[in-house]
């Protein structure tokens, strides 16, 4: 490669759990025609808590994709992520072989990890005392685990890691590969996000931090980003998967060229522990960053897949983020929030919105925020309100924002060869 020349990084596959079905098609369906995934938990009797609502994966069946005595040693975040990269590599129809086998990387984010199954093993350590704690508890609880099960499963040897870093996990795990891959460091890669926290332990700590809707009679309504009568997030739980290759790589294999990735942007907003910084000014470094990376305008932009997670503090900070960067571009730029529909994936989030604006570019047609339906006076922008919009869309921007002050922004577009 010629010096200061960089790889182009293109999406090939998507796989993915969701809220709202099995695969990204079903998934997409579902976005675009408004239907949430939202409803009374069922995972775990939550009739004892503030909170009562989530947005599940139903009736995910680990044992479709591997065998059962080796799904019995992961925790769920690890399973649905196997089951996601696996659904990727086959819709992408990238071989994996002894020839590649180490040119392939993975970076899978998760926020938290198995946080089920320290639950479940803390319960045995209090009730049945320390012999009868499972030897899995760490490799099955550890974050990097959901990386490590794919790696294991499909025999891929290059670069292996996790990115934790809350609800901006997945986004930086999608950004830390296509940097990888735009610097020739690997041919491919599977990238993406995992959680499964929809338990006791998960839903009481986020009920303690008073960050949940606590709408238990109507939780299709829940999740209302933007809204005047916002009253916290929703949980939710889900992997999304997505093949990353240089443009050299998949055009040398005649792949189906989904979008291409043409920037990332991140910043710290050293601030506060769960709160945005109060000004913005963290999200608004990262939109400039990655938006300086693309060397693209602001008016560049077609659609903003909103962070939007329906807390007051949030939606409030985002929007004013967004037009500090945009100026009056902003209010012509429609952004809405699936996680109106989806819950918040929390460390699967960005992954799962980085493959709906693939969607939004193929397809489009853009995802509406549901629920909205009282106009809060700071929260002022077009929204697609309630029901989906055709655009033609060419070049999107997803953003994503964690506890900790984690701002993390992807930059995708539709490809094409010049």
């Amino acid at each position: 490669m010629a010096e200061n020349s960089y790889n182009r990084v293109v999406i090939t596959g998507i796989g993915c759990f969701s809220p709202l079905g099995h695969d990204i098609d079903t998934t997409w369906q579902n976005l675009i025609d408004g239907k949430s995934g939202i409803a009374e938990i069922t995972l775990f009797d939550a009739s004892d808590l503030e909170t009562r609502i989530a947005a599940e994966v139903k009736d995910f069946d680990v044992n479709n994709y591997i065998d059962r005595k080796v799904s019995r040693r992961m925790d769920r975040f690890s399973q649905m992520s196997v089951a996601a990269s696996m659904q990727a590599v086959e819709k992408s129809g990238m071989e994996i072989n002894s020839g590649n086998e180490d040119q392939i990387g993975i970076i899978i984010g998760s926020g938290i990890g198995g946080l089920t199954t320290l639950y479940n093993q803390t319960k045995v350590l209090v009730e049945q005392g320390p012999s009868r704690v499972s030897p899995f508890l760490v490799p099955m609880m550890i974050s990097d685990m959901a990386a490590a099960q794919v790696s294991i499963t499909l025999g891929i040897k290059g670069v292996n890691l996790c990115t934790t870093s809350a609800c901006s996990s997945s986004s930086d795990a999608i950004g830390v590969a296509y940097e990888l891959l735009k610097r020739g460091d690997a041919q491919a890669a599977i990238s993406g996000g995992s959680e499964a926290i929809i338990n006791p332990l998960g839903l009481a700590s986020f009920s303690a931090l008073k960050a949940l809707s606590t709408r238990n009679d109507s939780p299709q309504e829940a999740s209302r980003p933007f809204d005047a009568n916002r009253d916290g997030f929703v949980i939710g739980e889900g992997a999304c998967a997505l093949i990353l290759e240089t443009l050299d790589h998949a055009q040398k294999r005649g792949a189906d060229i989904l979008a291409e990735i043409i920037a990332y942007g991140a910043s710290g907003d050293a601030f506060h522990i769960t709160a945005p910084d109060e000004n913005g000014d963290g999200a608004v470094r990262a939109m400039r960053q990655a938006l300086n990376k693309a060397g693209i305008d602001p008016k560049d932009i077609d659609y903003i897949n909103a962070h939007g997670t329906s807390t007051p503090l949030n939606d409030k900070v985002e929007t004013m983020a967004v037009k500090k960067v945009f100026g009056e571009e902003a209010f012509k730029i429609p952004m809405s929030s699936t996680k109106s529909m989806t819950g918040h994936l929390i460390g699967a989030a960005g992954a799962m919105e980085a493959a709906i604006c693939t969607m939004v570019i193929r397809n489009g047609i853009i995802p509406p925020t549901i629920n909205l339906q009282t106009p809060d006076e700071e929260c002022d922008l077009d929204y697609v309100p309630n029901t989906s919009r055709k655009a033609d869309v060419k070049t999107t921007l997803s953003n994503s924002f964690g506890f900790g002050g984690h701002n993390s922004v992807l930059i995708l577009r539709k490809y094409s060869e010049g």
